[in-house]
């Protein structure tokens, strides 16, 4: 497990709580997503790119990352860094719009241009399969597998072999070096 670091000297660490899995690549290929606009597609349409999974909110105080996850997409995407969001309204009931009203909110507030997709579960017995897969293969605090709050982030590997797991109040851009790091592995 890798416990989160202090800030020190005015630079935060990574805040990276998580089993990292070093094994086989996981099974994402088959996984089945919907974009917001409600296009079927797989999390396979994103092969071979380093992936930053976030569970989203448009109600939330960490709203505001969806300006940092867009910036890093726009400044990594070219490099092969793909960030998808997951509207969920399991947490204090912050994301209740459909998702035509999510896509417009974040056009309209936050100008994102990375991939969204259809609102779901993150928890609980109808959890979506992306992220059951997610929470067993990277941990949080103590192991525990239950995602806690919106804006908990995901960071994966290109082969799919690794997978971090980043705080909700980790802000995008103290995720810089991490994402660097995987796309030059």
């Amino acid at each position: 497990m890798i416990i989160p670091l202090r800030e020190s000297g005015g630079a935060a660490s990574i805040a990276a709580m998580s089993l990292i899995n070093h094994g086989a690549t996981t099974p994402f290929g088959n996984i089945q997503l919907i974009t917001i606009d409600g296009t079927p597609t797989t999390i396979d349409a994103y092969r071979n790119q380093v992936l930053l999974i976030v569970n989203t909110a448009s109600q939330c105080g960490f709203t505001p990352q969806y300006a940092g996850l867009d910036a890093l997409y726009r400044q990594y995407r070219e490099r092969g860094l793909a960030v998808l969001g997951f509207p969920c309204n399991q947490f204090g009931a912050q994301e209740p719009a459909d998702d035509k009203s999510i896509a417009a909110f974040c056009e309209s507030q936050y100008q994102v241009s990375f991939p969204m997709f259809a609102k779901v579960d993150v928890n609980g017995p109808a959890a979506h399969p992306l992220f059951m897969l997610l929470k067993e293969s990277a941990r949080g605090v103590l192991g525990t597998t239950s995602i806690k709050w919106n804006f908990t982030k995901f960071l994966v590997s290109r082969d799919r072999a690794s997978i971090r797991r980043f705080a909700p109040w980790t802000r995008p851009e103290r995720l810089q070096r991490a994402i660097r790091d995987e796309l030059a592995a």
